[in-house]
């Protein structure tokens, strides 16, 4: 007759219950942490607590700014070519096109934080899907598990017979998929949060581009009214040195104090502007990539002509302004964020299945074995934190929306206010161009060589280009604000 031994069953127990624990504890952490183990781009206090362990990864807005002057990156490169003279004849057009070339540093960041969240939705999606994991837990024991049955014989006697059920090396493999049931919930909403990080770096991808042609138009208009003032006080300077010409001619040999006085002063007039002039052209040939020290020739550009309506551009700024876009998918992933946190209240559910090798436990436990099985599991009391929880993102949801209204107002105030400025300044610039129109009739009537209309001519397109200058940055601003439409 055979008995099993106590300490026998306590042992077969024992290591075929530390087997089923490996096994379990293996698909808990492959349903706990593989499919949807990451943190929410929301933040901390949006999500504390929650049974979904979400981590998303990439934050487009933690995306470090860079600065291109403090990091030493390489300015825009530029395909223009000079004259036979080595000078550069360039009009807005090109000077804008070189500035915003592809090898634009802060073109390319632009392109790397879309592409950066593009690659982020992916990932997240793709947690929809069941995820495929191995582990291997190798075991050595310093000692034999031991006899676990006893023999007696028909007078009473009996001996224990060596049965080796569990090994003293074990090695076991498991191959574990792992579906994710109910955070399949969760996992879409954290595709919207993706989606909205993604369309708010599409939205801002196009500022930079934006800016620099702001700032190369504002210095190609300076170096315009810089040229035109210099010209205007070389005729000047022309106009003195022909006074005095005049009173040699008359019989006047030495020279005056006043005559000294006047020459000076010419020649102080002629400092300022060709000082301003050479610092506007080296700014120039930097942010074109131009040679240090290359002469620039500036072809005027065609007079601006626009047409926009203040409903015209209110419209286009709801609908493509990089504020309101913001804004608004803000509030999308805080809408999202909200209904994560509901599903604390509910169990985390998926479905396993997989295959396991071991050489651990024989005979009562097949070597090669197949398994499918549910794990869940549910918090059933938290002190209440699941309700702070809930209403936090409740109240996020609620701010993030009221933050739409008042960027949508912000922006409307900005359109009008900027509709505004471009109608002064229009009927400004316009004003300026009849005047200039209006000395190429005068000038009709005097000599070629007299530098009296040459300095006038000078000062008043000087004036017109400040006048074009405030004109288009007040329409670029406009555009600006619809999204640059």
């Amino acid at each position: 007759m055979i008995h099993h031994n106590d300490a026998g069953r306590r042992s077969v127990a024992l290591f075929i219950g530390i087997f089923l624990t490996c096994l379990g504890t293996s698909a808990q952490d492959a349903a706990n942490t593989t499919p949807y183990g990451f943190d929410s781009p929301l933040q901390a206090a949006a999500l504390r607590g929650s049974p979904y362990k979400f981590d998303v990864g990439f934050r487009t807005d933690s995306i470090e700014k860079v600065d291109v002057a403090d990091r030493g990156i390489v300015r825009a490169t530029t395909a223009l070519t000079p004259d036979p003279n080595g000078v550069f004849r360039l009009t807005l057009e090109q000077a804008q096109q070189a500035a915003a070339g592809a090898s634009n540093p802060l073109v390319r960041l632009g392109e790397l934080q879309v592409e950066a969240a593009k690659q982020h939705r992916l990932g997240v999606e793709a947690q929809y899907f069941p995820n495929l994991s191995s582990s291997y837990l190798g075991i050595h024991f310093n000692k034999h598990p031991g006899d676990v049955l006893t023999v007696e014989g028909p007078l009473g006697g009996g001996h224990q017979v060596a049965v080796n059920i569990i090994n003293k090396d074990e090695n076991t493999v498991n191959l574990l998929a792992v579906q994710p049931i109910t955070p399949l919930i969760a996992i879409h909403q954290l595709v919207k949060i993706a989606r909205a990080d993604e369309n708010i770096a599409r939205a801002k991808a196009g500022m930079p581009v934006a800016e620099t042609a702001m700032q190369v138009e504002k210095n190609f208009f300076e170096l315009l009214v810089a040229q035109r003032e210099l010209t205007g006080a070389q005729a000047d300077a022309k106009k003195v040195q022909a006074k005095w010409l005049t009173a040699s001619s008359a019989g006047v040999t030495s020279v005056s104090t006043e005559q000294e006085k006047d020459m000076i002063s010419a020649e102080k007039e002629i400092i300022g502007p060709a000082s301003k002039v050479k610092e506007l052209t080296a700014s120039l040939d930097e942010m074109l990539g131009l040679p240090e020290g290359t002469r620039l020739e500036l072809v005027p550009p065609a007079p601006l002509v626009e047409d926009i309506s203040l409903k015209e551009a209110a419209d286009k700024a709801m609908a493509a302004n990089a504020e309101v876009i913001a804004a608004e998918q803000t509030a999308i992933k805080a809408h999202a964020a909200a209904t994560i946190s509901k599903m604390e209240y509910g169990p985390v559910v998926a479905a396993l299945g997989g295959y396991t090798n071991q050489t651990s436990i024989n005979v009562v436990f097949p070597r090669a074995a197949a398994y499918i099985g549910v794990t869940a599991s549910w918090t059933i009391f938290d002190f209440g934190k699941r309700e702070h929880d809930v209403q936090e993102s409740k109240a996020n949801a609620e701010a993030a929306d009221l933050g739409v209204q008042l960027t949508k107002a912000k922006v409307a105030a900005g359109v009008k206010s900027s509709s505004l400025e471009l109608e002064r300044s229009r009927q400004l610039y316009q004003l300026a161009r009849r005047m200039v129109s209006a000395t190429q009739i005068v000038e009709a009537s005097y000599r070629p060589d007299d530098p009296e209309p040459v300095s006038a001519r000078a000062r008043m397109e000087a004036d017109m280009f400040r006048a074009e200058l405030e004109y288009r940055q007040a329409y670029a601003k406009l555009k600006a604000l619809m999204g640059g439409q």
